[in-house]
């Protein structure tokens, strides 16, 4: 099966869109969706967040990054991938209006979600949808990773990755606070993809906060974004499928404030405007981690480091 890279994914078609290449390599710090999507310089950004999110986002992304996550989701009765992201993804939330996915999500273009929630749950149930979303990543972690699940290395890691992930206030953390209602699971793997999940997920909460403190809209975050990896936004993935006259009304209202300039690339203001966005981004970010004395945050980067170069190696985007 194809997959597509998601989160704060845009679309206005029937179908989303295939992502640029640039857009696949979490080690190259550069992973759109939530809590990131910036290249920006490492002395600007919280360290202890900046590096235990590139640890632990290869395994909080792999219902996107690997098919086995998907199987469960399609047994299910789905034919459309992007039915299995919005049911997996919102499950969480229950059965609430498409207008509050999208808003929680925050980066779609206007009227996909609604393409999909509350549709979604006409072919199952939040409950059924979740079941199915961490058997699929148990499984596809288990295949990746094989024997080194079972080492008391990954025990340990899953025990202070939980106690990190459960460790700090809720409060203005949508998404993660609507995945803290859910029971830690049992099984050691579903058990580290469920606290990696629940580290994105507030990672995200805050990367939105950040955006919208510097005013910049959904797709106006893609756009920097690509720009700020010296690509245009018209050929970028996520945005390069939409109507010529929506996309000039992105970038006009980002030149119309000084971050792009005539030429059609940041200014030095757009580029200011990325590393706030994304040094709040990591500040934002740190809380969980502050859980952890400074010992067992070692210990976990410790054991985190090998599984993390192996998921990113298996990764396939294509």
């Amino acid at each position: 099966m194809r997959r597509r890279r998601v989160d704060g994914g845009v679309v206005t078609g029937p179908r989303l869109p295939q992502p640029d290449r640039a857009d696949r390599h979490f080690t190259r710090r550069a992973v759109p969706g939530p809590g990131d999507g910036t290249l920006v310089s490492v002395g600007a950004m919280h360290p202890t967040a900046r590096r235990m999110f590139e640890l632990v986002e290869p395994i909080g992304v792999i219902p996107y990054s690997a098919d086995a996550a998907n199987g469960p989701m399609f047994a299910l009765g789905f034919t459309d991938y992007w039915d299995t992201y919005f049911a997996g993804r919102a499950a969480p939330l229950g059965l609430v209006p498409a207008a509050v996915v999208d808003a929680l999500f925050y980066n779609f273009a206007p009227g996909e979600v609604a393409r999909h929630i509350p549709r979604v749950w006409s072919t199952t149930t939040p409950e059924a949808a979740l079941a199915a979303r961490w058997e699929g990543c148990t499984d596809a972690l288990r295949g990746i990773l094989g024997d080194r699940v079972g080492s008391p290395e990954f025990a340990r890691a899953a025990e202070l990755l939980t106690k990190a992930a459960t460790g700090t206030p809720v409060a203005g953390r949508p998404m993660y606070a609507a995945l803290r209602t859910l029971p830690v699971p049992d099984d050691v793997v579903t058990r580290m993809f469920h606290a990696a999940s629940l580290l994105r997920e507030h990672r995200g909460d805050g990367h939105i906060a950040a955006l919208m403190v510097e005013g910049v809209g959904g797709l106006e975050s893609h756009a920097l974004y690509a720009l700020g990896m010296d690509q245009p936004a018209e050929q970028f993935g996520r945005i390069h499928h939409l109507p010529a006259a929506q996309l000039r009304t992105v970038l006009d209202a980002l030149r119309d404030r000084g971050l792009i300039g005539a030429d059609g690339w940041l200014t030095g203001e757009g580029r200011a405007v990325r590393e706030r966005v994304e040094s709040l981004t990591d500040d934002l970010a740190a809380a969980p981690y502050a859980c952890l004395a400074s010992d067992e945050l070692d210990e976990l980067a410790t054991a985190l480091e090998p599984l993390a170069a192996i998921l990113v190696a298996a990764q396939d985007w294509g």
